[in-house]
């Protein structure tokens, strides 16, 4: 059902703003473990595991680097919470919390700039999981890939096959609604934990107890050095969680309580992003003895492991890691942001079709392997997410004060709460903007590479103190 039926709605309710998979949710099922697996399916990836390795070859100390994560992603978690409180209590999805602060049609600005993200992110994330299946086909069918070589849009023949199984995966994952991803990610969270813990062991085995260190680096840092690179680990950890810091609530909604949201939080970040870090390192740092070099991809790892039975299971592993993060952090986003657009015409449904066929089309292996166009997409769409994640807490919590008129979410009357001037709030677009241009070039500007880590953070600030001063007596609370 794309449209609500307007009888069953209140009259203040439009159809240009309304439809059933932006409502307010009425059933919610999502409990402490749900949320602790969810995280688990984020954090346990490929890029996860790329992510956390890296930290570790900063010239830190084990226990210089453990605090940093640790106090980087005690700050998530405390972000997060706050959040996940506006999800579970209004019960809608993070484009109708946009408009809150960036009124009823101007939140289509930070629906649009997050489903971008989502959407490439979706297509690389894919095509990431589809390697792990060509590796897989080549080991147990090498004749396939003289057979099917052929070379298309920059993709084999072999290549393009598995993608597509890739994407018919996911999208058939995704049309059986959010209580199917809710049961997939409850699986696929801790079915990585046993393969990483099993390959942990393996690699440990073959490399001795003795390989097992916490400091992969022999670079030596001055006292400045050393805070600056413990700062820039913290400011890393908060960066690598910018997307869902804005929409963790189109799954907080889900939410049973507000307690429930926290305590998988914090089962599923700060003990679990620690746990997976110690288990990636010690990986990582056997492969220095098993095979003469450091490694930090998971999937070349279990290449490099001359066994089919290991190879298959470590390549399935990693292909159902990748769906998980895919779900998570990309699709479920882009698909409400799509739908925000148009919510008459597009459903939660359709909007989850336009992010899968839109990856495709922006071919992201070409993307990947383009240095220059990747760093700009990571280094300045990235960067605006902290100025818009500014706005939108502080409206919340400073300016609204928690107080939210949920039937003026869905209207277009000029005398709503979140109409401003035509729908449009421009206070919010000038902080946005005002914030997100110095942090874009904090992010790609070279002389500046030494703040690069911290622009989500000083984007976030500059918006939310600019938001507040244009707002704080613009607008009284909602009682």
């Amino acid at each position: 059902m794309n449209a609500p039926d307007p009888s069953t709605l209140p009259p203040s309710y439009s159809p240009r703003l309304t439809n059933d998979d932006l409502l307010p949710i009425s059933r919610r099922s999502w409990g402490t473990y749900n949320y602790f697996a969810m995280w688990m399916s984020d954090i346990h990836s490929v890029g996860g595991y790329v992510f956390a390795a890296g930290l570790f070859f900063l010239g830190l100390s084990g226990w210089q680097i453990l605090l940093a994560m640790m106090a980087g992603i005690l700050v998530v978690n405390k972000l997060l919470d706050g959040v996940g409180v506006m999800g579970q209590q209004l019960g809608v999805p993070y484009p109708v919390i946009a408009r809150l602060s960036f009124g009823v049609f101007g939140a289509n600005l930070p629906a649009i700039l997050r489903a971008i993200v989502g959407i490439v992110w979706y297509g690389v994330q894919t095509w990431l999981a589809s390697t792990a299946l060509v590796i897989m086909v080549a080991a147990l069918w090498p004749a396939a890939v003289g057979r099917l070589d052929g070379m298309w849009l920059g993709l084999t023949e072999l290549g393009w096959i598995c993608l597509m199984i890739m994407w018919c995966l996911q999208l058939a994952l995704f049309w059986r609604g959010m209580e199917w991803v809710r049961r997939f990610i409850d699986f696929c969270g801790p079915a990585v934990y046993l393969v990483m813990f099993a390959l942990a062991a393996w690699m440990l085995s073959q490399a001795g107890w003795g390989a097992l260190t916490l400091s992969l680096s022999d670079k030596t840092l001055s006292p400045g050095e050393t805070l600056y690179q413990m700062l820039s680990v913290v400011a890393l950890v908060i960066a690598y969680f910018a997307a869902l810091l804005l929409n963790f609530a189109d799954f907080s909604r889900f939410g049973v309580s507000t307690k429930a949201v926290r305590r998988g939080n914090f089962l599923g970040l700060p003990i679990n992003f620690l746990a997976f870090a110690l288990v990636t390192v010690a990986v990582t740092a056997s492969t220095v003895s098993v095979f003469g070099e450091a490694i930090l991809d998971p999937i070349h790892v279990v290449q490099r492991i001359d066994h089919p039975t290991v190879l298959v299971l470590g390549c399935l592993t990693f292909v159902i890691a990748t769906i998980g993060i895919n779900i998570v952090a990309n699709f479920v986003s882009a698909a409400y942001d799509i739908a925000n657009i148009a919510p008459k015409h597009i459903s939660f449904w359709r909007g989850g079709v336009i992010t899968a066929v839109l990856s495709i089309l922006v071919m992201p292996w070409s993307l990947y392997h383009n240095p220059i166009v990747i760093n700009l997409f990571v280094g300045c769409l990235g960067a605006c997410l902290g100025p818009l994640f500014g706005v939108i807490i502080t409206d919340y919590y400073a300016i609204a004060r928690r107080q939210v008129d949920i039937s003026a979410l869905y209207s277009e009357s000029p005398d709503g709460a979140y109409w401003y001037h035509r729908g449009v709030n421009r206070r919010a677009v000038l902080a946005f903007f005002v914030a997100a241009i110095p942090s874009c070039v904090i992010a790609l500007w070279s002389p500046l590479e030494r703040l690069a880590p911290f622009a989500w953070i000083i984007g976030t600030l500059l918006a939310s103190a600019l938001y507040w001063l244009l707002m704080k007596h613009r607008r009284q609370p909602v009682i």
